[in-house]
């Protein structure tokens, strides 16, 4: 009797990357340090790199979005010391021998290994959200429309003469937040009359389109040889 394949999500947030897998076809397991309310699949609250040392071999594929505050535009203004975990989790990853994804922003490019950018027009979104992702495998990647669409400013709804969002973080209404889910392609994230706020701007702020890795992961089906999902 054939299986589900299995796909193990580190840094998994709220798990925009990790609803992508599930529509691709695999189970999906996903760990974070941080406990994440409301995560759609079975979640682990873990030392992510520790986690795919310890199981990361009962997996088809492992996939991770270490933590990229260090190389956001913002860093440059405000100095913190954040954790570089590009190079520990591609250590763990390598070490279990299976295929492996590494997802982060632009900036973190010299971090990453011959990394492919994907963008929300490459799958309709209507967001211009730029996100690399390092493979030891091949991956194919989509045109690239070009950006010719009106952006508004962070904060504001989309409109007709600027259709596309820009979703970044900041203090943003839950009409806000939640338009950003629909753009995104994320409902169970949307923040309900009465909930957290402010919880819901990080999630969605944080997350990766689910198209974007559902593209990745029917790839990664094709890869190991697999069946996609119908």
């Amino acid at each position: 009797m054939s299986r589900t394949p299995r796909v193990l999500d580190t840094f998994c947030c709220a798990g925009g990357a990790s609803m992508g897998y599930h529509l691709a076809g695999f189970d999906v397991v996903g760990v974070d340090v941080n406990p994440q309310p409301h995560y759609p699949f079975e979640f682990h609250q873990a030392d992510a790199v520790e986690f795919i040392r310890k199981h990361g071999r009962e997996f088809d594929l492992i996939a991770g979005s270490p933590p990229c505050q260090a190389h956001t535009p913002l860093n440059a203004y405000n100095h913190k010391e954040y954790p570089r975990l590009i190079g520990p989790t591609r250590e763990a990853m390598r070490s279990t021998g299976r295929p492996y994804v590494i997802e982060n922003v632009e900036a973190a490019k010299p971090e990453l290994l011959a990394p492919v950018m994907l963008c929300g027009p490459m799958f309709g979104l209507k967001v211009y959200r730029h996100r690399l992702f390092e493979m030891n495998w091949g991956l194919a990647t989509p045109e690239h429309p070009e950006h010719v669409e009106l952006c508004t400013r962070n904060g504001y709804l989309p409109t007709p003469e600027r259709p596309f969002m820009s979703i970044h973080g900041g203090r943003h209404s839950r009409a806000w937040q939640n338009k950003a889910c629909e753009v995104m392609g994320m409902p169970w994230i949307t923040v309900p009359a009465g909930g957290d706020i402010p919880l819901g701007i990080r999630e969605v702020c944080e997350a990766i389109p689910p198209a974007y890795t559902e593209y990745i992961g029917r790839a990664a089906l094709a890869y190991l040889g697999l069946p996609l999902a119908a």
